[in-house]
Formats: structure tokens, C-alpha cells, sequence
């Protein structure tokens, strides 16, 4: 008789395959038109809320594969603290302005500025930008992510953009803006200022030059050391060293270490004797390659103070000053110092009354105040300038080098510094460094090592400069007198022109007069001298804009609160977004904008490198998706450690994608098995259960706590691995397996098979809620299948809230008995995998294992389990005894007791429809292949 017909073998329409490409947009669809997005809101109206502050990316091109693992880590944290009962809305917004998106636009246009009017730019610029918002919103939400996407904040939208003005016109109030020259970061091919955030670093070969500055004038009062050299009447020059050959049109000092000492070297035949710092005297010899020079003579930088030079070029004079900074480590110990072309030679000039002089135009070209280079770009006249040097022997020697040099981020040329009048936030204005780096402290930063990162840019950072020379983005709302070039900066005019813009648009500064956008406004310095006015006509920063979305997004919205709970950027972001952001709320709120701080690594290439087009490294999402589908890419962000640069390739993402397939085969095993299960009415009560069964609720209890601790410490890797191996080990390799005897052989309604039924499903419900934050279609796939079963009464699973987990159903004493079954079990394994390589057994089931113990108490534990033992050990029968022979056996040490593990085919004959190996098979005439369990089943049936 064929008794195949007789089990209770699984049902489901839940397909194996998952056909993620195809049922996810089908998914998301769903979602949209049941909006349950603004489900969610309405479940969740009234509850505590997690405020999680979207960073804005650029709208000006595709998403790239940073961006997944950005918006993927947001989307997971927010459905979880939305599952955890917090009102958790996500409000994306991206940046519209600035020179990534100019920068595109112009490519795309193939003009250049002065082809094109501002007003016209614009007007293409917003419409660019908006293309590209609704592009990257289709993108992101296909990544599965929720949001209030219909309703993102943008830049460029008008309430936004007077949100900037606004906050500018605060910060000007509270004496925090200035215009001045200093030198600033200056991309001669974008013709433009740049943020910090706006450089990267990369080595480039450059000429590095030793220079001699002939004395002029010694110091005043002499040192005793150079009296010498002074009655010798001997020709002095200072020996200088720098790697930027252009900047030296641009001297105005020599900086001295003011304590170190400095020695003068004679060499006959020299025309000058030279000034060098003693402790760089050796090196400085052997560069020139020469013999080891007399010393004349010596003082310390102190000393050295005022001391006049002939400058390289112009006629003018250098000073020699002195700074604790000058370093002995590489040069002369001397540095050549351009106020007009360095941030520290700007502070040194400013100390010492210098003239802030940048001979440099907006290109990168020397101005007619250098008539030898006038035209000329910087780095082109660097050779020039060299050899100009040589031919008035100047130069003592010139050297190769790699160093790393600042490169603007958009067209990759290495940029200058150039001082120009700027518009700047003064960063130790009224304290506010110190308040800056005291209100870091206050915030959670994760991984910790962010405060460190953020405290040591802080402490360095230079005032920000706010002015950028661009088309596209807000501007900055002043007006200068023509005449005596200054800034009105008296609040009543700044909100007379927010007035202006309020009414007709923030674009209108760029079409109105300045009569027009502040009538009657005058300048106080040229009142009655009938003065015009002439509009500023830089941009604001676009880390300005983006800086203050807590004011214009956090403290405007009604779903949202000020400050947020968290801000998730990459680890760039310290230098980027999170400094744009504290900066205004700390000089005008008093407090950062954010409780707390997560930072991810980049994403790289699979050997670590960075991904790059002429690499053909590069992965995309939108091929990952179209390929595997978005919940494997965002498995693959759950499995990351974030913390650091994260791998991925298609061999990873296969890896990925077999992970994915143990969970959702885990899935469709518990749902194939439930299929005649009715929780109201066949749950069994966890006091009835076997002990199996309770060892099986007490696992899911532990691995539902390990999922909330990594969750709640933001460490999603800890998630994926536990739940992999849950699956894997725990449900396939062990319970599952062990099951399936009570599910599909004992009688469908029988108790033993309502118990399993019972904790499948306490599983399914859980592990369904614990994965539902990453494997957002999956999950709800399953919980559809759920409903259907009217199981669950929720229209999606993003609507359920956290499990709560089932009772605990093992005391101590239980967790205790259940450790030593698990080590015996690995014992029990190994002996039975022996011994079928020996062909003694063929499946388990075919066993009987005989546990040799040391004492009584322990046969006495194992007899009183003997029947858990012999399911968990999924053979035929379990015996104990003390002190037992040990005869094809495994010892094992690492189970107290446990002298050794005999295995040995079982006593009968195989039962035809179990096929465990028992001696009652055939006991019963009516069913001779089956064992005496089996025949009372079938004989139910059949009555």
C-alpha cells in the first residue's frame, strides 16, 4: 500500500522562487494606492515620536550605490522605531542648489557662463533639479523605502529659500557675518570659492624649491651672534623652502620658529652666506650637495624678528616674523609667507599687520600686478618662475615631489588659495568655538570615535566662508554702497528686502533694483552724497542652505520636532553636513540640532579599491535590483559593519542572495506546515507543550532579545547574522528537521502535532516582525499569506507592532538542562556521521544511540528525556547507562558526565510510512509495513 497519501505533508501557495524584480514593484504599487504611508502615520498619530532628519543629496543624476546604503540604513531604522510604537515619519529632501548641479547643467548645455544670462540659468537650473528630484524619489522608493515622498523639502522652494534669508539676516543681527578678504579655497576652472567640504585630496608631483632671500636690513637691536658677520660686512640671504613656486609673487614675510636657533653657513665661493634653522643646517648640505659649510655665526628666531629681505618679486621688502608653528622637521626652517594665498600665512599676516596682497583673477591667471606673469596661469608660470629665479641666482636647488594637494570634488584640478572679499561667519565670535565644541560632547556620536573626528576639524576650522561666485542658488540679500563699497547690513533693510522676496520671489533679487528691493535704503557713510547702491552678487554656500533644514524643515512641519533624534550621513559628512548644521543652532538656538549621530563608511569594490568607471568596478543599484531585486541590496546593507568602508561585488552579492534564499525557504517551510492550523482554536497552552517544544519558544524569546540589542544600537549586522544563523541552525539543521516526524506523521489533529503547530507559528510571527524593517517586500509577502489564513488582522506588516515574544517557558533549571542536551547532541552527530562513512547506519533513523554516562543522576536526567532525546537526536531510539561499554564510540570532554556515545542500527524493521527502524513494525496484520504509532493513525483515517 502507498501510505504517502496518509502524512500531513506541506501546503503553500508561497512560491519558492521569489521573483524579486517582478513582485516587488507590484508591492510597492500596492502600497502607494492603499497609501500606507499615511496608514502608518495615523496608527502611530499621538505616540512618542523618533525623529530621524533626512540628509538631502544633490538632484543631479541617477542614485549611485552610496546612496542605497544611505537611504536603505534610514529606512530600516525608521520602520523599526515605527514597529517599537514611536511616531516615526521620514521626511526625504534633497539639495537643489550649488555647483553640482550647476556644474551638470552646464556640461549639459555646452555653454559657459557668459554664454547663458543668470535669469535664464536659473529658470533651467530649477527645472533640472526638479527632473531630477522626481527621478531619485522613483529610484529610492524602489529601494523600498517609505516616506512622505509626495511632500519632500526641497531648496529651492520658496518657504525654503526665505527659511535661509531669514536665518542669514539672524546671524548677521547677532554680529556672526562679515565680508573680508582672506584667503579661501578657489577653484580657478569652476571660477568659484569652496567649502572645505567642497575638496578632496590627491597626490600630485609638484617642484619643490630652496630660495634665497637676500638680507636688506638686519635687526635693529643686532644679536651678539651676527656682530661677526655684521662687521665682516658679509652678504647675507635667508635659505627658504616651498612647495608652491606661484605663491612667491605674493611674500610679504619670512616666519621664523621664535625659539629655535638658526645658524649662518660660509662657503667659499658663495655669494651669500645663508640663514638656516641649526637643526635643518645638515639636511639643507646635503640637498645642496656640498661639503659641510663653516657657521659663522647664529641667533634665535626671537632675535632674527624684523629683520628685512628683498622679496623674489616686486619691489618690496619681507619682514622676518616668528610662529610657534614653523616646523623643523622638513626645509629650512624658514617659511615663505603669502597672507594673500594660505589660511595659516593669512592668521601669521594678520598678526603682524601684513598686506593681504593675491595678485591672482578669478582663473587662476596672474594679474598686472606681476607684469613678468600677467596672464598666466599659476601652475603654467611655475617653471617660469623657477627658471626667472635661477637666471638672478636665487635659487639654491629645486626638487621633485609627491605630496597631497587639495583638488575641487567637481572637476577634479587642483584648486589655489586666493583672498578675495568673501562674506564669512565668524566661528569665535561671542564664544562660539568653544560653545561648538562643548555641545559635540553633549551628542551620542556612533561610532564614538565620530566626537574625536568632529572636535579635532572644529578646533582648526577656519571662519566659514559663505560666499560663493555661482548662478544657481540663494543669494546673498545685501547691497553695498558703489562708492565706498560698504555692506548695509542694518537689520531694517535686510527685512525690507525679505519683504520684497517674500511678496515676489526669492529670484526677484536677481531682476529687481536695489531702490526696488529696499526703498529708500541709503549708505550711512555716504548719506546726502546721493550714493547708488549695487546688489551683492554672490550666492550663499550650499552647506548653508542645506545647514539650516532643521529651522526650515524640523521646526515648520507638524509631524516633525526640533531637535531630531538622529541624523544618519556618511563619515565625510563631519567636515560636511553635521558641522553646517550645528554651526547657526549653536550661535542662535544655543543647542546642536541633532541628539545623536550615525555615520557610515564609503562603499568600495570588493578588493577595497574605490569604484570607478575606467575600473568597470562600479555597481549600480538599479542593475542590483533589476537583477536580484531590492530586498537582497538591502540585506546586503543589513549585513555590513557600516562602521568602516563596506565591500560589495557580484560575488558578494551572490553570498547575499543564498542567505536570503535559507530565510525565505524558512518562511515558506512554517507556512507550508500551518496550513491547517487555526491559532484561536488549536494553539496549544505553553504549560502543555513538550520540553522540545519549549526549548524551541525559549530560543525564539533569545533571539528576538539579540535582534532588539542590535536594532536599538544601530548594529544591523548583528541582526542578519543572528536570524542567518537561526534559520540555518537552529530551524533547518536542528527543529525543523527533528519535526517533521510529528508534523507528518502523527494524526492531523493529534495533540503531539498541535504543539509543533504552536511554536511554527509563535516562529513565523516573530521572525515575520523581526525581519519586516530589511526584507520589506519579503515580510510582507509572507504576512499576506498570514491574512489571507486570517491569522493576522493588519493590512501589512509595516502596520504590526513589535513582537512581544512568548512566554518564557524555560526556567533556569531548564536553560541549564538544555545546554547539556545541545552539547550532547554535537557529540551525537559526530558518532552518528562516523559511523555512517563505516556504512554501520545509513539515515539516523536507522540508529539507536546508547549514552554512556559517569553517574546516576545524569542516566536518571536523560531516561526521565528520553523521548526528547531520541526527536532531538532524530533517531530511532535514545538508551542511557552508567558507566556503559564503549564500543564504537565518541568520547567527549567538553560534556561533564558524557563518558562516550555508542551508535548501532536499531533493533526491527523499518516502518513504510515514518521509516524509523523499530521492533513493533509488523506487529499489526491489517498494516504489516508499519510501525504500531503509524497503524493507529492510518486506521483512524480509514474508519
Amino acid at each position: 500500500m502507498d501510505y504517502k497519501s496518509t502524512l500531513n505533508l506541506p501546503k503553500t501557495s508561497f512560491p519558492m522562487k521569489a521573483e524579486l524584480p517582478k513582485r516587488e514593484p507590484e508591492a510597492i504599487a500596492r502600497w502607494q494606492t492603499a497609501d500606507l504611508y499615511g496608514q502608518i502615520r495615523k496608527a502611530r498619530a499621538g505616540k512618542p515620536k523618533f525623529i530621524l532628519h533626512d540628509g538631502p543629496p544633490y538632484a543631479n543624476g541617477d542614485i549611485h550605490i552610496g546612496h542605497a546604503l544611505n537611504k536603505i540604513l534610514k529606512d530600516i531604522i525608521v520602520r523599526y522605531k515605527t514597529m517599537r510604537g514611536y511616531d516615526a515619519p521620514y521626511v526625504p529632501g534633497w539639495d537643489c542648489h550649488g555647483m553640482p548641479i550647476e556644474h551638470q547643467l552646464f556640461k549639459e548645455l555646452k555653454v559657459t557662463k557668459s554664454q547663458i544670462t543668470q535669469i535664464d540659468f536659473r529658470q533651467k537650473a530649477r527645472a533640472y533639479a526638479q527632473r531630477y528630484v522626481e527621478i531619485q524619489r522613483t529610484q529610492f522608493q524602489r529601494l523600498g523605502v517609505m516616506g512622505a515622498w509626495d511632500q519632500p523639502y526641497l531648496t529651492m522652494a520658496q518657504d525654503y529659500e526665505l527659511t535661509i534669508l531669514r536665518i542669514f539676516r539672524e546671524l548677521v543681527e547677532a554680529g556672526y557675518i562679515y565680508r573680508g578678504k582672506k584667503p579661501v579655497y578657489w577653484s580657478a576652472t569652476c571660477e568659484t570659492a569652496l567649502a572645505e567640504a567642497e575638496v578632496e585630496y590627491e597626490d600630485r608631483e609638484d617642484t619643490s624649491i630652496y630660495v634665497k632671500f637676500p638680507v636688506i636690513k638686519l635687526p635693529t637691536r643686532l644679536p651678539p651672534g651676527l656682530q661677526g658677520v655684521a662687521k665682516d660686512k658679509r652678504p647675507l640671504a635667508v635659505a627658504a623652502w616651498t612647495t608652491t613656486p606661484w605663491t612667491l609673487p605674493g611674500n610679504m614675510a619670512l616666519a621664523f620658529h621664535p625659539t629655535e636657533r638658526y645658524v649662518v653657513l660660509h662657503q667659499k665661493g658663495w655669494d651669500h652666506d645663508l640663514i638656516v634653522a641649526e637643526a635643518l643646517a645638515p639636511k639643507l648640505t646635503a640637498v645642496l650637495k656640498i661639503p659641510e659649510p663653516q657657521r659663522v655665526g647664529g641667533a634665535t628666531g626671537t632675535e632674527l624678528a624684523g629683520m628685512r629681505c628683498a622679496a623674489p618679486f616686486g619691489d618690496r621688502q619681507s619682514i622676518v616674523v616668528t610662529d610657534e608653528g614653523v616646523s623643523m622637521v622638513d626645509g629650512t626652517g624658514v617659511v615663505h609667507i603669502a597672507p594673500g594665498h594660505g589660511q595659516e600665512d593669512y592668521v601669521i599676516g594678520q598678526r603682524n599687520t601684513l598686506d593681504i596682497f593675491s595678485p591672482v583673477d578669478h582663473q587662476g591667471r596672474f594679474t598686472r600686478d606681476v607684469p613678468l606673469f600677467a596672464g598666466q596661469k599659476v601652475f603654467d608660470a611655475n617653471p617660469k618662475i623657477i627658471e626667472n629665479l635661477r637666471q638672478r641666482k636665487l635659487l639654491l636647488q629645486e626638487e621633485r615631489l609627491t605630496h597631497s594637494y587639495p583638488h575641487c570634488w567637481r572637476c577634479k584640478e587642483p584648486v589655489i588659495f586666493r583672498a578675495t572679499p568673501q562674506w564669512f561667519l565668524r566661528i569665535d565670535r561671542n564664544g562660539l568655538r568653544a560653545k561648538l565644541l562643548k555641545a559635540v560632547k553633549q551628542v551620542e556620536w556612533i561610532p564614538p570615535a565620530g566626537l574625536n573626528r568632529i572636535s579635532g576639524m572644529l578646533e582648526s576650522r577656519p571662519d566659514w566662508c559663505l560666499s560663493r561666485q555661482r548662478y544657481w542658488g540663494t543669494p546673498i540679500p545685501m547691497l553695498r554702497c558703489q562708492a565706498c563699497d560698504t555692506p548695509l547690513t542694518d537689520s531694517k533693510v535686510l527685512r525690507q528686502i525679505e519683504e520684497t522676496l517674500t511678496a515676489k520671489g526669492v529670484d526677484a533679487w536677481f531682476s529687481l533694483s536695489p531702490s526696488e528691493l529696499a526703498p529708500g535704503a541709503a549708505c550711512p557713510s555716504c548719506t546726502g552724497k546721493g550714493s547708488e547702491l549695487v546688489k551683492e552678487s554672490d550666492i550663499l554656500d550650499v552647506w548653508f542652505d542645506s545647514g539650516v533644514s532643521h529651522e526650515a524643515v524640523l521646526k515648520v512641519r507638524n509631524a516633525l520636532q526640533w531637535p531630531a533624534q538622529l541624523y544618519l550621513e556618511g563619515s565625510d559628512q563631519h567636515r560636511g553636513w553635521f558641522q553646517a548644521s550645528l554651526i547657526p543652532a549653536i550661535a542662535l538656538r544655543g543647542r546642536p540640532p541633532y541628539e545623536r549621530v550615525l555615520t557610515h563608511g564609503f562603499v568600495t569594490a570588493e578588493d577595497g579599491r574605490k569604484m570607478s568607471k575606467s575600473l568597470g568596478n562600479v555597481v549600480a543599484p538599479q542593475e542590483v535590483m533589476q537583477r536580484y531585486g531590492a530586498d537582497i541590496l538591502r540585506l546586503w546593507v543589513a549585513s555590513c559593519d557600516y562602521r568602516e568602508d563596506v565591500r560589495i561585488s557580484e560575488k558578494i552579492l551572490g553570498q547575499v542572495a543564498e542567505s536570503y534564499r535559507k530565510i525565505r525557504n524558512t518562511f515558506r517551510y512554517l507556512l507550508a506546515n500551518l496550513y491547517d492550523f487555526d491559532p484561536k482554536q488549536d494553539q496549544v497552552d505553553v504549560g502543555s507543550l513538550p520540553e522540545f517544544d519549549r526549548w524551541a519558544l525559549h530560543r525564539i524569546r533569545e533571539i528576538l532579545g539579540t535582534a532588539e540589542t542590535a536594532y536599538e544600537t544601530y548594529q544591523f549586522h548583528e541582526v542578519a547574522r543572528a536570524i542567518y544563523q537561526y534559520c540555518v541552525l537552529d530551524l533547518s539543521a536542528f527543529y525543523l528537521d527533528a519535526l517533521k516526524d510529528r508534523l507528518y506523521t502523527e494524526a492531523k489533529t493529534s495533540t503531539k502535532r498541535r504543539c509543533a503547530q504552536t511554536v511554527l507559528y509563535a516562529i513565523l510571527n516573530n521572525l515575520v516582525k523581526v525581519m519586516a524593517p530589511v526584507l520589506v517586500v519579503t515580510t510582507d509577502e509572507v504576512w499576506q499569506m498570514m491574512r489571507e489564513a486570517g491569522w493576522v488582522t493588519e493590512e501589512s506588516v509595516h502596520l504590526a507592532a513589535w513582537p512581544e515574544g512568548p512566554a518564557s517557558p524555560l526556567d533556569q533549571a531548564g536553560a541549564r538542562r538544555w545546554a547539556t542536551f545541545l552539547s550532547m547532541r554535537d557529540v551525537v552527530m559526530k558518532a552518528l556521521e562516523e559511523q555512517r562513512g563505516r556504512g554501520v547506519i545509513g539515515s539516523p533513523l536507522e540508529a539507536r544511540v546508547t549514552l554512556s554516562v559517569k553517574d546516576p543522576t545524569l542516566q536518571r536526567l536523560c531516561e526521565q528525556y528520553r523521548e526528547t532525546l531520541t526527536e532531538a537526536f532524530v533517531v530511532a531510539g535514545v538508551e542511557t547507562r552508567v558507566n556503559g561499554a564503549q564500543a564504537a564510540s565518541s568520547g567527549s570532554s567538553a560534556v561533564p558526565g558524557l563518558v562516550g556515545v555508542t551508535v548501532e542500527r536499531a533493533p526491527g524493521k523499518k516502518c513504510s510510512r515514518c521509516w524509523k527502524y523499530l521492533t513493533t513494525v509488523g506487529d499489526a496484520a491489517s498494516h504489516p509495513e508499519l510501525c504500531d504509532r503509524c497503524t493507529r493513525v492510518v486506521t483512524a483515517q480509514t474508519t
